[in-house]
């Protein structure tokens, strides 16, 4: 069985091919497209790439295509992409304006390329439906949470990998089973040691921080959309709801441009001036530049309110995980995350940390109670297992 996972941005198509005819299941090929102006084609290219490489002689050979999907009006999990639920996408259009309107495109043309293959999505959102509903709810008025409005939650793959790979590490592995199996059976796969309580940081251009009690979530950074939570790369982060109608009355400007700017002037770079990139921002920040190095500090401090908010909420940690772009590669970055912490056992070891870029390890110090952990996330691997499953359920 071989499943093809379509990562689909507003100008990029990337892909992986997963092999799941032995166990465990094998990784054949990935790559992907930048600065796409025609998505047939690039569609076209990336089967035609995958037939070169001798993986697949057509597009009949792949059980399904699967995506990481974002939101849906009234749905979640793992589903089957008919237009049915393109429509509920779309209905959720105005929250994810980035990210659904081209995989509500790029899934049609797949339609259209590969007729008669299953098309699957696993949304974001899949990994907080068991959360406890006091903390996936905002204080609004009714009608408007029977509106949608809500904490959603996104990252969703990539904290599931996190909750289960750590549990791994940890030598759990009833708690990884019981992540794997979540969305089967909600949490119901029983546990044979103590609860495991784990803090995970996908810190990158988007970034989210979540609470997870024996692989389940517990609550997450991001809300109702993915521009809540921590300061992303040039999307705001999380503002008080008064603050749009006091910009609107004061400046006159139309609610389309107060979007236009949250979404792409405000985070890191408008807090920087210099770039939404965290390296750029770092580089700048040892010259000297203060804006650059507020931009820094802006981030460490969400980062640590929100970790900060979980070890309260699951009343200890087992392992603090660090996952994405920066998560994953800035060991200065963790390292201030992780500053004066030893007295709730968290205790970096300096030379680890520094010695540590995009692979896995341990990087707390032997005197530290809590684990500190490195983790390449995975979130197409998440995508891939979960549309077998649903393919091979009766």
């Amino acid at each position: 069985m071989k499943i093809l996972v379509a990562n689909l941005g507003s100008t990029s198509l990337k892909w992986r091919l997963f092999d799941f005819s032995n166990s465990p299941e094998r990784l054949l090929h990935k790559g992907g497209y930048e600065r796409v102006s025609d998505y047939s084609k690039a569609i076209r290219d990336c089967l035609a790439e995958l037939q070169s490489a001798g993986h697949i002689h057509s597009g009949s050979d792949l059980a399904a295509v699967g995506f990481k999907t974002v939101i849906a009006q009234g749905v979640s999990g793992c589903v089957r992409l008919d237009e049915s639920v393109l429509a509920a996408m779309e209905a959720f259009n105005g929250l994810a304006p980035a990210h659904n309107p081209p995989y509500i495109t790029g899934i049609r043309l797949f339609s259209q390329i590969l007729p008669g293959v299953p098309l699957l999505g696993l949304f974001e959102t899949a990994f907080y439906q068991f959360a406890p509903e006091a903390n996936m709810r905002y204080a609004v008025p009714e009608n408007w949470y029977q509106l949608g409005i809500r904490r959603w939650g996104f990252h969703g793959a990539s904290h599931k990998f996190i909750a289960e790979r750590s549990a791994e590490l940890l030598g759990r592995p009833d708690v990884a089973e019981r992540a794997r199996r979540l969305y089967v059976d909600g949490g119901a796969t029983p546990v044979s040691g103590p609860p495991l309580r784990i803090i995970s940081c996908h810190l990158g251009g988007s970034s989210s921080i979540t609470g997870t009690l024996n692989g389940a979530a517990i609550g997450t950074s991001m809300g109702l959309t993915p521009q809540s939570g921590l300061p992303q790369n040039n999307r705001v982060g999380d503002l008080d709801s008064f603050a749009v109608p006091y910009f609107l009355r004061q400046t006159g400007a139309t609610i389309d441009e107060a979007e236009r700017q949250l979404c792409k002037e405000g985070g890191l770079k408008g807090l920087s001036g210099v770039s939404n990139d965290m390296r750029d921002i770092q580089t700048a920040a040892d010259q000297g530049n203060a804006k650059a190095k507020l931009a820094l500090d802006v981030f460490v401090a969400s980062a640590r309110q929100w970790i900060g908010s979980y070890l309260l909420q699951l009343n200890s940690v087992d392992a603090l995980v660090f996952t994405a772009g920066i998560g994953e590669n800035r060991a200065e970055l963790r390292a201030a995350i992780c500053a004066s912490l030893d007295q709730l056992g968290i205790i970096l070891d300096p030379d680890k940390n520094a010695a540590t870029r995009a692979t896995e390890a341990v990087i707390s110090s032997a005197s530290s109670r809590v684990k500190i952990l490195v983790i390449p996330t995975n979130e197409e691997l998440v995508v891939a297992r979960e549309v077998k499953r649903q393919l091979e359920r009766p």
